[in-house]
């Protein structure tokens, strides 16, 4: 019975991490898809209707962007949770 326990334990493991990384493989992670959101991050003006569609196309990316010490100094910021919040898109927990 333990062992079955450990055997789904294990499946679901496999199973989340695959959804992940198929999110980020289906979606092309380019920071430069989010210049539209510059504006609104840099100055806290309202995000645009485009921005907010590619912080959604790339919500599965953000992690990575935070952990890139370039990008995040921009995506790891008050401005950038106020634009995703304005947007109605999580901002990730990494």
């Amino acid at each position: 019975m333990k062992l079955l326990r450990l055997v789904l334990c294990i499946l679901m493991v496999v199973v989340v991490i695959n959804s992940r990384l198929s999110a980020e493989a289906a979606t092309n992670c380019n920071p430069i898809q989010l210049s539209p959101c510059a504006t609104a991050i840099l100055s806290s003006t309202a995000p645009s209707e485009a921005c907010c569609g590619k912080l959604k196309e790339q919500r599965p990316c953000l992690c990575n962007y935070i952990k890139n010490p370039r990008l995040q100094k921009f995506i790891n910021t008050p401005n950038a949770r106020k634009v995703a919040a304005t947007c109605g898109t999580p901002f990730p927990t990494c």
